[in-house]
C-alpha cells in the first residue's frame, strides 16, 4: 500500500525463517539467521548441511555489494566443502579446496576463498528495498569437515574519478568494483599499477551483468581484458556501455608463464601433485578522464599543417629560384649556382659546345683504344623518348667491340664521368624508369593483403576483447571508431605527404630537364651529372608506402606483422645507395629486376630471422656466412666496375686458374699500392663494418632481427654517403647552399628522431604484460607519444635525405663530364 513503511530487515528475515520452519524439511532446510561481520564456524558431512540467511536494506539509487569469505582446513580433494549462494536473480557456487589448473596439467588448491556477490541493481524507487541472500554449506564426506564463514558488506565498492584505490587480490580471492561515468565524461582510462611484477594478474572490464566472470578460467569470457605485471591501462568509452557503468575485475593467475614468468623450480616434473601456494598482489587502480573530441581535432590540424609547411617552403624556394634564373637569363649570365641543372636556351650550342662533343662522347686521350664513340643521340631529337622496342632492348654492351672498349676504359686508374656515361640517354632513362613502375606494382600487391590482415586483427581485438593481441602504448592509445590507437596511425601522415611532395619536386626537375633537352641546351648534353629520375620517383613512392605500411602495422602491432613496418625501409635504404652509386656510374648500375629481387631476399631473411633467430644458432651461422660472402661479392663488383668474372674459356680448371691469378695479381703483387686506392679504402672500411655486424649477430643474436638488418642497411648507406661527400670535397667540388642546408637539416632531424626512436614504449619481443611495463603517457598535445614524434621526425629526416641526394651535385651542372671524377 502506498505510503506504508517498509519492514525492518530483521522483521523480514524473521518472517522468512518462520515460513521455512512451518514448511518443515530435512536437516539444513531451516536457515539460521546470519549477521554481517560475524565469523561462523561449523562442520558438515553427507547427512548434515547448513543454511545461513542474511538480510540487508538497500538505499534508493545505491549499489550494494556483499563479499563472502570461506575457509576449510581440509585438503581432501575427494570430499570438498560446497558453498552455494542464492540471491534474488542468481546463484553462485564454488568448492573448497578451490582448484586451479596451470601449465602441463598442474593443479593448485586454495583453502581460503573470498568472492564478491553480484550486487543488487539500483531501483528507481524512492524508498529503501530489502535484500536477502542464503548461503548453503554442504559436503558428501562421510565424516565431519570444519569450515568458517564470514559475510560482509563492502564499503568501497564504487570507484571514483581521479581517486586512487588500493586493495589486495589472490587467485582464490579476486576483486571487482563498480564505476559510473560522470555526466561530462565520455571516455576514461583505467590505470592499474603494482610494485611487484609477479604474481601475474588480469584486468578485465565487464558490463553490468550477472554472473561476473572473476576466476582464472572464465575471466576472458566477457568484456575486454589485459594481462599485467606492474602496469596496465584500458581505455573505456561511454558509448560501449548503454548503462553508463561497468565492472573493473582483477584476477590473479595461478602461474606466471602468461606474463613471461617461469614455473617455480620445485614444481617441475610433478604433474599430478597439488600445490597450495600463497600468491597475493597489492594493486592500485585510478580512473582518469580521457581526452576530449576537441583534442582529436587539434591533433589532426597539427599533423597536416606541420607538413603543409614543407609544401609552402618548397613553393617559396621554387619561386625564388625561378626569379633568380629569369634575372640571370635576361642579363645573359650563366652561373653554376642555379642548382637545378636546367639551363635556359639563351646560350646557343654553337657558341659554347666544344667541337665533336656529344652525350656519351669522350676525348681521344681518355680512351686507350684511340677511337671516339659517338652517341646515337645525334641521329634523333634530343628530347624524344620513343617507345621503340629496339631502343628498349638495345644495350651497347651486347656488341663485342663495345664490350672490349668498355673493359679498356674501366681499367683506367683515373676514371671520369664521360667514361661511364657512354650509353644512349633515352635507353638508360627507360631502364631507370622500370624502378618506378616496378615499385608501384610491388606496393599494390604488398599493401592489399596487409590491409586486409590488419583489419582482421582489429576485428578480432574488438570482438574478443583480448587486448594482449596488439602491443600498443596503452597509456597513450586514443581510439577512434574501430581503431584502438588512432594517434599511432595519424602520425604516419608525414611519410605520405612528404613522399608526395618529393614526387612533385622530382617531377618539376624532370619537366624542366625535358624542356632543356628539347631546346638542345649544351648543359644537358655534355655537362653535369646525367639526369635520370626513375630512381628518384621510386624513392618517393617508397616513402609514401612506408607511411601506409607503418600505419597498417600500428593498427595492431605485434610479433606477426612487424615486417610490414620495415619492408619499405629496406627498399628506401637500398634505393638511396643505388641512386648514390648511379650518380657517377650511370651505365653500370644494377637493373631494377635484380635490385628488387635482392630486396625480396632481404625481406625473406628478415621473416626467417623473426621466426628462427631467437634461439636457433644454426640460423645465425648461415646468415653470418651469407652476410660476409655477399659483402665480398659486392665489394668485388664495385672494385672492378662490374668487370670481374671468374669464368674460364676452356674448362672448370680455367676458372680456378683465373681466380688464383686475380687474387695473386691484385692482392699480393699490389698489396702495398692497390690500383684503385680510393675504392679500396671504402671497401675495406665497409667490409670491416659488415663483418663486425655479422660477428655481433653471431655472438649476441639480437631478438629484434628486423631492426638488426635495418641497422646494417643504414650503416652502409651512411658510410657510402660520407665517402661520397669526402671524395667530392677532395675533388675540389663545392656544396651549394641548398644541399648544404639539407645535409645539416638531415643530421639534426635524424639525431632528434633517433632519440625518440630509442624511447621504447612497447616491445613485441616480450610478453604483452612485460611490454606494458614500458608504456608511458603522451608527450605532445596530450595526444601523441614518443613513437608518434619519431614518426613525424623520421618522415622529415627521410625527406631531407632525399633532397640531399637530389641536389648534392647541382654544382656540377656547368662542368664537362670529362672533368668530373668517378669515385
Amino acid at each position: 500500500m502506498a505510503g506504508r513503511a517498509a519492514p525492518a530487515p530483521g522483521a523480514l528475515l524473521c518472517a522468512l525463517l518462520c515460513a521455512a520452519a512451518a514448511a518443515g524439511g530435512g536437516p539444513g532446510d531451516n536457515p539460521a539467521p546470519g549477521a554481517f561481520g560475524h565469523v561462523y564456524r561449523g562442520a558438515v558431512n553427507i547427512s548434515a548441511e547448513r543454511v545461513y540467511a542474511f538480510a540487508y536494506r538497500s538505499e534508493p539509487g545505491q549499489v550494494d555489494a556483499v563479499r563472502v569469505y570461506v575457509n576449510s582446513s581440509s585438503e581432501n580433494l575427494r570430499y570438498p566443502v560446497l558453498f552455494v549462494v542464492r540471491q534474488q536473480k542468481g546463484v553462485l557456487s564454488w568448492q573448497v579446496p578451490l582448484i586451479f589448473r596451470g601449465l602441463y596439467q598442474r593443479t593448485y588448491n586454495y583453502q581460503e576463498v573470498s568472492r564478491t556477490l553480484c550486487p543488487s541493481e539500483p531501483t528507481p524507487e524512492t524508498r529503501p528495498s530489502d535484500q536477502i541472500i542464503f548461503v548453503d554449506v554442504a559436503s558428501m564426506a562421510p565424516f565431519n569437515i570444519a569450515y568458517e564463514l564470514l559475510v560482509t558488506r563492502l564499503e568501497n565498492f564504487q570507484l571514483e574519478t581521479n581517486k586512487a584505490f588500493n586493495f589486495t587480490a589472490s587467485p582464490s580471492q579476486p576483486q571487482y568494483f563498480l564505476y559510473k561515468f560522470p555526466q561530462d565524461v565520455d571516455s576514461v582510462i583505467i590505470n592499474v599499477v603494482s610494485d611487484a611484477a609477479y604474481p601475474c594478474s588480469v584486468v578485465s572490464v565487464q558490463d553490468i551483468v550477472c554472473p561476473v566472470y572473476d576466476l582464472d578460467h572464465n575471466v576472458e569470457f566477457n568484456g575486454v581484458y589485459q594481462s599485467m605485471t606492474k602496469q596496465a591501462a584500458i581505455t573505456v568509452q561511454r558509448k560501449d556501455f548503454p548503462g553508463e557503468q561497468f565492472f573493473v575485475v582483477f584476477v590473479i593467475k595461478p602461474e606466471d608463464y602468461a606474463c613471461g614468468g617461469s614455473v617455480p623450480s620445485s614444481l617441475h616434473g610433478n604433474v599430478n601433485r597439488t600445490w597450495n601456494l600463497q600468491r597475493t598482489k597489492n594493486l592500485q587502480v585510478t580512473i582518469v578522464p580521457s581526452i576530449k573530441k576537441s583534442v582529436y581535432v587539434q591533433a589532426m590540424f597539427f599533423s597536416f599543417l606541420s607538413f603543409l609547411s614543407f609544401y609552402l617552403g618548397s613553393v617559396i624556394v621554387a619561386f625564388v629560384h625561378y626569379i633568380r634564373v629569369q634575372r640571370k637569363a635576361s642579363a645573359g649570365i650563366l652561373s653554376p649556382e642555379h642548382g637545378s641543372g636546367m639551363m635556359t636556351s639563351s646560350h646557343p650550342i654553337s657558341a659554347s659546345t666544344p667541337e665533336g662533343s656529344s652525350y656519351g662522347a669522350i676525348d681521344e686521350s681518355s680512351s686507350s683504344g684511340g677511337r671516339q664513340l659517338s652517341s646515337p643521340e645525334r641521329g634523333a631529337p634530343a628530347g624524344s623518348d620513343t617507345d621503340s622496342s629496339v631502343e628498349e632492348e638495345s644495350d651497347f654492351d651486347t656488341m663485342p667491340e663495345i664490350e672490349s672498349d668498355k673493359n679498356i676504359i674501366r681499367t683506367k686508374v683515373f676514371l671520369y664521368l664521360s667514361d661511364l656515361s657512354r650509353k644512349d640517354r633515352r635507353i638508360v632513362s627507360k631502364k631507370y624508369k622500370i624502378y618506378f613502375w616496378n615499385i608501384i606494382t610491388i606496393a599494390v600487391f604488398y599493401a592489399l593483403p596487409v590491409i586486409q590482415l590488419v583489419i582482421t586483427y582489429q576485428t578480432v581485438v574488438n570482438v574478443t576483447g583480448n587486448q594482449d593481441i596488439c602491443y600498443y602504448n596503452f597509456l597513450c592509445a586514443h581510439p577512434l571508431g574501430v581503431l584502438s590507437a588512432f594517434n599511432n596511425i595519424l602520425s604516419n601522415v608525414g611519410h605520405m605527404m612528404l613522399g608526395f611532395l618529393f614526387l612533385l619536386i622530382v617531377l618539376r626537375r624532370d619537366i624542366l630537364h625535358r624542356r632543356a633537352m628539347e631546346m638542345k641546351d649544351i648543359y644537358t648534353l655534355d655537362y653535369g651529372i646525367p639526369k635520370h629520375f626513375g630512381l628518384f620517383y621510386a624513392m618517393g613512392i617508397a616513402l609514401m608506402m612506408e607511411g601506409v605500411l607503418s600505419a597498417c602495422y600500428h593498427v595492431c602491432p605485434n610479433y606477426s606483422n612487424f615486417q610490414f613496418d620495415t619492408s619499405f625501409m629496406y627498399m628506401i635504404a637500398g634505393l638511396c645507395m643505388l641512386k648514390l652509386y648511379q650518380t657517377r656510374h650511370p651505365d653500370i648500375n644494377a637493373s631494377a629486376y635484380s635490385a628488387y629481387a635482392s630486396f625480396a631476399v632481404v625481406i625473406s631473411l628478415a621473416v626467417l630471422g623473426v621466426v628462427f633467430g631467437k634461439n636457433d644458432m644454426w640460423f645465425w651461422v648461415i646468415f653470418s656466412m651469407i652476410h660476409v660472402l655477399a659483402s665480398l661479392a659486392l665489394s668485388t663488383q664495385i672494385y672492378y666496375m662490374g668487370r670481374f668474372k671468374i669464368e674460364g674459356p676452356d674448362s672448370d680448371m680455367g676458372m680456378f686458374r683465373r681466380a688464383v691469378m686475380v687474387l695473386y695479381t691484385d692482392c699480393i703483387q699490389q698489396c702495398s699500392r692497390p690500383m684503385y686506392m680510393d675504392r679500396m679504402v671504402l671497401l675495406i672500411v665497409g667490409n670491416l663494418v659488415n663483418w663486425s655486424f655479422a660477428l655481433f649477430g653471431l655472438v649476441y643474436r639480437p631478438r629484434d632481427f628486423a631492426s638488426y638488418i635495418l641497422g646494417i642497411f643504414i650503416c652502409n648507406l651512411l658510410l657510402y654517403l660520407a665517402f661520397y661527400i669526402i671524395m667530392k670535397l677532395r675533388s675540389s667540388e663545392k656544396l651549394l647552399p641548398i644541399p648544404m642546408f639539407c645535409i645539416v637539416a638531415t643530421a639534426v632531424v635524424w639525431a632528434a628522431a633517433l632519440y625518440f626512436f630509442f624511447q621504447t614504449l612497447s616491445s613485441w619481443e616480450e610478453t604483452p604484460a612485460e611490454s606494458r611495463e614500458k608504456n608511458r603517457p603522451c608527450i605532445l598535445l596530450g595526444f601523441f607519444d614518443d613513437h608518434d614524434v619519431w614518426h613525424f621526425l623520421s618522415a622529415a629526416a627521410l625527406f631531407f635525405s632525399f633532397l640531399v641526394l637530389l641536389t648534392l651535385d647541382d654544382d656540377l651542372d656547368t662542368v664537362r663530364r670529362d672533368k668530373i671524377p668517378v669515385f
